[in-house]
This record gives C-alpha cells, sequence and structure tokens, in this order.
C-alpha cells in the first residue's frame, strides 16, 4: 500500500477514492451482507464523509508545506517571516500629478525629467514621478503618474495635497526654466500604501535572509533592505586586491616584498559595495528625500565589522529597448497592443541582476505571447551609452550612439552594469504591420 501523511518524498495526501475503498472494506467487516450498490443510503453517507475527509488531507497538506518558505504561502509565509525577524513590505502609494507651465518662451520645450522630486505642506511627504513629462507654450500642461519614495501608508493624501516641486531639485534640475513658472499639484487622492508586497517577492527576500551577522550574505541582505534597492553585489570581503586605493596597479612585484605591504592590525580594510536602484531614488539626499548612497552607507555600518569599512558605488544603469516590425491580427488596436508589449518588455527587463544578459529568446517570447501578436520580424536589442563617473572595471568602450546587435544576438551586460527598459526615446523603435 502506498504511504500517505508525512514520506520521505514529502506530505502524500490520500486521495478519495482510497478513503472512499477503505469506508466501503469496514463497512464489509461490520455487516455481514451490506448493499453498497450506488442507490444504496450507506454508500451516500460513505460517500459524503469520504468527501469531508479528503478536504482534512488537503487542509493537513498545507499545514505541512506552510513549515517552509518555498512552499508557504499567504498567513504561513507572514509567520514564517515572523519567526526569522522580517516582515512584509508596505507597497507606496501611487496616484495622478499634473504640471502646469505658465510663461514660457515660444518654440521652447520644457522637460521635466523622471523621478521629479514633489512634496506636500509640512508635514512633507515626498513623491516622484514615473516619468518624463514635456511641456511646451501651447501644451503647458501635462499629467504623469508618481509615486511615494517612502512606502507605506503614510503617501496616501488627499486631493490637492501636493503643492510644489522640492525647491532643493528644482535648484539642481529646473534651474534652466528661468522666468516660466512650473506648478505641479495632484487632481485626486493617492492610494496603495496600505498594500503589502506579493507573495513571490516576499518568499525571495525570506529565502535569502542571512542568519549571521558579518558575513557576505549580511552585508548584501542589509543593502537589499533599503528601499529603492535593486541589486547588491559585495565584492572584496575576505581580503584581495583593494581596488580603492591609490597604490592600487603601481605594487612593484619584482622590487618589493609582497607581505611588506600587508594592512597592519589596526589599520582601515574597505570593501566595495556595488549598488543598482530604481532611477526614480536620488543617489545622493535631495531636499527630503535621503540617497540611496546614505541609506546603504548606514544599512551596511550595522553589520560590518570593526575595522572594516564599505565602499558604496553606484552601479552603471544601462538602459535597453528593441528595433522590431510586430505582424498583429488585423483589426488590433494598435496603440493599446504597444503599450502592453512595452509593459511586458519592461516586466522582461526588470528580472534581470547585477550583470545579467539580457537574451534575445526571452526578449522573441515577450512579443510572441502578447495576445494579437502574430510575428515579429527583424527584432535587434539595442543598448544606450552607459552614465560615466561611477565605477568600471578595465576599459570601458566609448559610445557616442545607440548600440544595436545583429538579428539573433544576446546583449552581454559588464559586471557592474544592471540592465533597465527604456521606454521611450531613441532606443525603442517599434513598427505595427497588420498581417
Amino acid at each position: 500500500m502506498t504511504d500517505f501523511g508525512v514520506t520521505e518524498d514529502g506530505f502524500v495526501p490520500k486521495p478519495v477514492d482510497q478513503i472512499l475503498a477503505e469506508a466501503f472494506d469496514r463497512a464489509r467487516a461490520v455487516f455481514a451482507d451490506v448493499d453498497l450498490t450506488a442507490t444504496s443510503p450507506l454508500r451516500k453517507i460513505l460517500e459524503v464523509t469520504a468527501a469531508e475527509d479528503g478536504e482534512l488531507w488537503k487542509r493537513m497538506e498545507d499545514l505541512y508545506f506552510g513549515n517552509f518558505v518555498s512552499t508557504a504561502f499567504g498567513d504561513d509565509l507572514d509567520l514564517l517571516g515572523e519567526d526569522a525577524g522580517l516582515a512584509r513590505r508596505n507597497l507606496p502609494s501611487a496616484g495622478t500629478v499634473q504640471f502646469r507651465l505658465d510663461g514660457a518662451a515660444a518654440g521652447r520645450v520644457y522637460t521635466v525629467p523622471e523621478g521629479a522630486i514633489l512634496v506636500t505642506a509640512p508635514p512633507v511627504r515626498a513623491f516622484g514621478t514615473t516619468a518624463p513629462v514635456t511641456l511646451t507654450a501651447g501644451q503647458n500642461t501635462a499629467t504623469v503618474q508618481a509615486a511615494a519614495f517612502e512606502p507605506g501608508p503614510g503617501g496616501d493624501v488627499p486631493k490637492s495635497a501636493i503643492v510644489d516641486v522640492d525647491p532643493t531639485y528644482r535648484a539642481a534640475f529646473l534651474a534652466d526654466f528661468g522666468a516660466a513658472k512650473l506648478t505641479v499639484t495632484n487632481p485626486g487622492p493617492f492610494s496603495g500604501g496600505t498594500g503589502v508586497e506579493a507573495d513571490d517577492s516576499f518568499r525571495a527576500r525570506l529565502a535569502g535572509l542571512a542568519r549571521n551577522l558579518w558575513t557576505v550574505e549580511s552585508v548584501a541582505q542589509a543593502a537589499l533592505g533599503v528601499t529603492g534597492v535593486l541589486d547588491v553585489v559585495v565584492s572584496d570581503p575576505r581580503g584581495g586586491v583593494d581596488v580603492s586605493q591609490s597604490f592600487f596597479g603601481s605594487f612593484l612585484f619584482d622590487q618589493r616584498a609582497f607581505s611588506s605591504d600587508a594592512r597592519r592590525i589596526g589599520e582601515p580594510y574597505f570593501f566595495t559595495v556595488l549598488v543598482a536602484h530604481d532611477l526614480r531614488a536620488p543617489w545622493h539626499t535631495t531636499g527630503p528625500v535621503q540617497g540611496v548612497f546614505e541609506r546603504v552607507g548606514a544599512a551596511v555600518d550595522a553589520v560590518r565589522p570593526v575595522g572594516v569599512h564599505p565602499n558604496v558605488v553606484e552601479a552603471d544603469h544601462i538602459q535597453i529597448g528593441v528595433r522590431a516590425t510586430v505582424v498583429v491580427e488585423a483589426g488590433s488596436d494598435g496603440t493599446a497592443l504597444l503599450a502592453s508589449i512595452r509593459q511586458r518588455l519592461a516586466d522582461v527587463v526588470a528580472t534581470q541582476r547585477l550583470g545579467g544578459d539580457v537574451l534575445y529568446s526571452q526578449v522573441v517570447r515577450a512579443f510572441v505571447e502578447e495576445p494579437g501578436v502574430v510575428d515579429v520580424r527583424g527584432l535587434h536589442l539595442r543598448r544606450l551609452p552607459p552614465a560615466f563617473g561611477r565605477i568600471t572595471f578595465g576599459a570601458v568602450p566609448q559610445q557616442s550612439a545607440v548600440a544595436e546587435a545583429a538579428v539573433g544576438e544576446n546583449l552581454h551586460m559588464g559586471r557592474n552594469e544592471l540592465a533597465v527598459f527604456a521606454s521611450g526615446g531613441d532606443a525603442l523603435d517599434i513598427t505595427l504591420v497588420a498581417s
């Protein structure tokens, strides 16, 4: 007989037909001449009780798998997180804001970048735009989505709570607006701050939770716990070449004893924490929004050993796009389909880790699995030039224009690069044609 319940292979629930067969056997053992035909009242009673017992077995299976991070969900996953001291994160509040530009110069285009910091009246709540905004004298109003920098219900502000662009941000990034006056408000309330992250996201964080301090994993975990951080790579944690020092690359191996350059006890030691973050979150503190650099430094300080100091470095965020001709079904809504394709592409690229290549096959799949798409032709993956002044390992090729891979080729990322989706601009060129 097959073992049921907790076995070496996990939990095996007993099927209803097995439960019913055993009930029939017990009935035959008790009654000498029992009627178990399809119309028998006793059979109907046994079928009902077997169905109830089957539901109990299902519940026992849920209880068993609820003890493991990889299989738990819902409240069971919350309890596992509570045992480990890790709670679900709240989601950031989101809503729509409206910009208005008065006194614009004729023929000039004014751009408010993605991630523009918007603030409420005191007590200040900070929000960031999720897309760039273009304004002109003829088109002086525009709406765009915005999200709170700090997750949680504090961002659920009412209508007209957002009153201005942060003065520090305005002075740093919008100073060229000159005499033109930019105003902003939210025409409706913001919501979503009471929501919590999905099971898959929480499970991934819980599975990677470091169980001890002063390890590579604990440092990475502390940095990943910072709002806005997408990925982290910790390098040189146990010794080796310290690339942050001025004498890196100048050691005279044929003239000096290697041991004479070793650090003495008490001298500081540095390791690198390479951080990829949401581009809407500022790297350094800007106005009321604390920068990712400062947040990561404070988080890592809580778990680093004494005398071992982090060198927090911003990763290169490489914008990725495509050029392709997409054959769609006749009568398809081109605007809606294009928006859906862009979202699918953004989801594909968002799964990348630092140094992870963008695979051609994944991008093709994002196209062809979209309802209404018949075929995709001439698909080229594209990358915009990297942002310089961050960190590089080895030579970085100078790029003055969009780099385009051949059909079928993947886009290879450096170990200090993170692929991010470019929703518009030069990197995205998708043409829809009817079949």
